[in-house]
């Protein structure tokens, strides 16, 4: 297993907590997080992270404790992209070759032809080398998205952790970097942890899904076991239907509306 969470318990003093949540990731695994706000979702990515201190329970990444990495070996083994990407005033080459940091020697100052290399490769690999000379504030919201997951690669990370990557993107961006995402895991066997809103698109690209509820594990497995119309009504308090995507297979959420509910019952 690439990551196993033991009995973690984590959140924020006199407040919110999550508690008792195990589960595991397979190396090469596509799983999603989901639940309604307040679920606990961005805490549980907080104490995988080390963000949080934990109460109790561990986190094991490919065989080690990540409280016992520091912020180095961290970063070689995990990068995480978050929802909200900044507008700095640097070019996007310089922003992916952040990524490279975690493997500078003490008195090293400048980045090598091998840390080039790598950010090169990977700005190609998520098409947007051919904006390396643009700063970060002059990228649409989905070609900001996708130079974060550029630096990330660049980590050459083990696990590749993304908050919410299409919270603020239009359908063709989310299918863009969800798409990218899915290439990433099947042809480089990256293995994906991923917090998510959308239900549907939760359900077509993981192939494993997590729901949280109340800072609990409500259920967890295969997208069709877990997007059930009970399940989601329970925690969601929304009434739904389910149906099957006739391409994929997957699982399809359609929203009901209180006008059409009221006509119908």
């Amino acid at each position: 297993m690439m990551l196993q969470i033991k009995r973690l318990k984590c959140g924020y003093a006199n407040k919110f907590h999550i508690t008792d949540i195990s589960f595991h990731v397979r190396k090469g695994g596509f799983t999603g997080i989901i639940g309604p706000n307040g679920s606990g979702k961005t805490t549980l990515f907080r104490g995988i992270t080390s963000e949080l201190n934990l109460d109790s329970g561990d986190v094991i990444l490919d065989g080690r404790s990540v409280t016992k990495m520091d912020h180095k070996e961290r970063a070689r083994n995990m990068a995480i992209v978050t929802q909200e990407i900044e507008d700095a005033g640097i070019m996007v080459e310089d922003y992916v070759l952040m990524g490279r940091l975690p493997y500078r020697s003490t008195f090293q100052f400048f980045e090598t032809k091998e840390d080039y290399r790598i950010a090169h490769k990977y700005l190609k690999l998520t098409d947007v080398f051919h904006l390396k000379d643009k700063y970060l504030y002059q990228l649409s919201g989905g070609e900001k998205q996708l130079a974060a997951i550029a630096r990330a690669l660049t980590q050459e990370p083990k696990l590749l952790l993304l908050d919410e990557p299409t919270s603020h993107l239009d359908i063709t961006h989310q299918v863009q970097v969800l798409n990218l995402i899915q290439r990433l895991n099947s042809q480089l066997g990256l293995t994906v942890l991923m917090i998510i809103h959308d239900l549907n698109l939760a359900g077509e690209y993981c192939d494993h899904l997590i729901m949280m509820n109340n800072g609990r594990m409500h259920v967890t497995g295969k997208p069709e076991e877990v997007l059930t119309y009970k399940t989601i009504e329970d925690v969601y308090k929304t009434v739904v239907i389910t149906k099957t995507n006739p391409l994929s297979k997957k699982p399809v959420v359609f929203l009901v509306s209180e006008k059409v509910l009221s006509e119908n019952t």
